[in-house]
This record gives structure tokens, sequence and C-alpha cells, in this order.
């Protein structure tokens, strides 16, 4: 008896639709590890260049705290130029006042100025001169004046003025304060 129409098959352990599907998974997850492999290898890839980015930044870092110490030099620097710029003004308009302030009787042969006093050496046809058109205006300038004279040979005479500022006189803005 027969069961059947159709011619019995051999019957296979997997079918062709069974090997299309597992032909679709296997490439699936190839590409699946293809994928993870290739984040794997830019994962790696960053991390290498981060490793480099992190070592170029602490170098420019470095780089950058001598260039502002060198800034910092330099501006010191600069101030102090401007200082003695100013400083070196302020004695060239002194000197000139001083000589502005000897009148043409009287003759300096030797002028010396610190910060806190002046000493003046020259000849004056006399005393009285000296007093009333060179003194004078010292007093006006200096706390303390002495003044000493010695006869030369022609008849006039030669003369060492010191002058001096008191330490704990300072003047500020044309106003006295103590």
């Amino acid at each position: 008896m027969k069961y059947s129409f159709i011619a019995p098959r051999s019957k296979r352990f997997i079918s062709d639709e069974m090997r299309l599907s597992f032909f679709f998974f296997a490439v699936s997850i190839a590409m699946v590890i293809g994928a993870y492999l290739f984040l794997l290898y830019k994962t790696l890839h960053f991390k290498e260049e981060h490793t480099s980015f992190s070592q170029t930044i602490k170098e420019i870092e470095v780089s950058t705290h001598s260039l502002e110490k060198k800034i910092g030099v330099i501006e010191s620097e600069v101030k102090m130029h401007e200082q003695i710029a100013t400083d070196n003004t302020v004695l060239k308009e002194s000197i000139r006042n001083l000589f502005d302030l000897v009148p043409d009787q009287i003759t300096l042969t030797r002028a010396e100025l610190d910060e806190k006093s002046l000493i003046l050496y020259g000849i004056t046809p006399n005393q009285d001169i000296y007093n009333f058109m060179l003194q004078a205006p010292l007093k006006s300038i200096f706390n303390r004046t002495y003044t000493s004279f010695y006869p030369i040979e022609n008849g006039w005479y030669s003369f060492v003025s010191s002058n001096y500022l008191d330490e704990d006189t300072n003047t500020t803005d044309g106003e006295d304060t103590q």
C-alpha cells in the first residue's frame, strides 16, 4: 500500500532554507565581529592620539609657564627702565633748575647732588651777593643750609654751600606731611 502520491526523496539533515538562514546568521555575526574589531581598533587609535595630545598639552603648558616668567621679567625690566628714565628726567630738570638759580655774578666750580643733599663749590664777588641772590632760594628749597666762605687773592670769595633735606619731611602734591 502506498500512502504517498510522490516518490520519496532522501531527507537532508539541514534543509536549503536552514542553510540560507545559517548563511545570513554567519554574515550578520561576521559583520558584528567586524564592526567590533573596527571599533576596537579606532578606540585604541583614539587612546594613542589622546595620550599624544595630552603630552603635547603638557609641553605647551610648560612652555607657556616659561614664557609667562619671561614676560614677567621683561615687564619688570620695562618698569625699571621707565623708573630710571623718569628719575633721569627729574634729575635733568633739577640740574637745569639749579643752574637757573645761580646768578651770573656767581661762578660754580663743582656741584654734588644727592637725593637729600646738594653741595655747591664756587666763587662769588662778595658774601652779600651770595646771601641775597643764591642763599635765599636755597633756603626756601632745603631744610638746612650751611655756607663757608674763604677769601682768595683777587678779593673774591670761594665758598662751600651744604644744603640738606630732612628725612622726616616729605612733599606730596605741594603739601607738607609729617
